[in-house]
């Protein structure tokens, strides 16, 4: 028995010594090894993207930079004359003084659109302005002629002259989504051209009170005074926005920042190099926004649309029927649901033509024909 003892021990451990010998040396002759996690380190082949490189946006910014002018502007006002001088004792003793302009000035930047000169920027840095100069990426110095502006969008088209002038590739808006990689480029307090980098943090913002007009570009992309009119670009370099303000208690970024989308920025600049202008659809209405209260008080079935509060006289509203107290549901088939989506709507109209509109009126729906009128310039509070 105890011999038989021996060799079942000696079985066992020569069994043991085995299965380690095994499992050391060629894990993989083992069965049943489900559940065991194996790691392998790879090596990147040769063309492929390094994970562990970082990432840097150097091509786009310099497929873009050339592009970002920075604008200087030279305003003339006259100070009121002090009534002393107009005293004969008071000019008897002190002379006559001259009634000489203050000079100020204001710096911004802009975009080159165009190998032919056309400069791209806010209103608001050429708005007054008696004489614009632009500075190039490579120091040169133009003086720059305005080719028109629209005020209610907040944009203006400059021109400059010289050759080999570099021009910024328009983006595709359509393509923007939130969360994507953007670069803010100007002249931030004029310490010189500079880069930012954020994401776009949302897209069609509006009822902020800075223009007429809004369809923002939100971003946290560090945006200051002196970017203003300056470019808002994809990773790939292309002009995506037109960096226009910020929201800011101190004067300084707080990561949320505006653009002018390029599709709006495009469209408008075009009709102001065309003819000088931007051309809008117009009917003389005054709309006010349904809160709860008012269609509890007027008995509408929610706060869907623009409530018409006024109709200038004579206007095109007036001429087709539209009175004080309707409210707006439809134009030309497109639904209404603010005051705000009704001033685009009726803006991007062609003036003349015979438009549908639907509007609820004592209970009931009307439907008009209204022919557009033409938009006066500067009539922010109307449409």
């Amino acid at each position: 028995m105890r011999g038989l003892w021996l060799i079942f021990a000696q079985t066992v451990t020569i069994a043991v010594a085995a299965l380690f010998t095994i499992g050391t040396l060629k894990p993989e002759w083992l069965p049943d090894r489900r559940g065991a996690v194996v790691v392998r380190e790879t090596t990147p082949a040769a063309g492929d993207d390094d994970a562990r490189a970082p990432v840097s946006y150097r091509e786009a910014a310099r497929a873009a930079l050339p592009a970002v002018v920075h604008i200087y502007t030279t305003q003339e006002t006259r100070q009121p004359k002090h009534p002393l001088f107009d005293d004969p004792v008071f000019r008897h003793f002190f002379g006559d003084r001259e009634d000489r302009p203050q000079r100020s000035s204001g710096l911004g930047s802009g975009v080159i659109v165009s190998p032919s000169g056309y400069i791209l920027t806010n209103y608001h840095v050429v708005e007054s302005a008696s004489e614009i100069q632009v500075s190039l990426n490579d120091g040169h110095a133009h003086r720059a002629r305005l080719i028109g502006s629209d005020p209610e969008s907040d944009l203006a088209v400059l021109q400059i002259q010289g050759d080999k002038l570099p021009a910024i590739t328009f983006g595709q808006m359509e393509n923007l989504r939130v969360g994507d990689v953007v670069l803010a480029i100007g002249n931030p307090f004029g310490v010189g051209q500079t880069v930012t980098m954020g994401i776009v943090s949302a897209l069609g913002r509006s009822h902020l009170g800075i223009n007429t007009f809004e369809n923002f570009i939100q971003t946290d992309a560090a945006i200051n005074p002196g970017n203003s009119g300056g470019a808002l670009i994809d990773v790939q370099g292309n002009l995506v926005g037109i960096n226009t303000a910020i929201y800011s208690r101190s004067g300084g970024s707080l990561g949320i920042g505006f653009a002018i989308p390029v599709s709006s920025a495009r469209n408008i600049m075009e009709q102001i190099i065309r003819s000088g202008s931007v051309t809008r659809g117009w009917i003389g209405v005054e709309a006010q926004e349904i809160t709860s209260e008012l269609a509890e008080s007027f008995g509408l079935p929610n706060t869907d649309g623009a409530l018409i509060a006024g109709v200038v006289r004579g206007s095109p509203a007036d001429s087709a029927g539209i009175r004080p107290g309707d409210v707006l549901l439809s134009v030309d088939g497109k639904t209404v649901k603010d005051p705000q989506v009704m001033l685009e709507l009726i803006a991007g109209l062609a003036p003349d033509a015979r438009v549908p509109f639907k509007l609820r009126r004592d209970k009931g729906v009307v439907d008009l024909a209204v022919k557009i009128g033409k938009r006066p310039a500067m009539r922010a509070e109307r449409d």
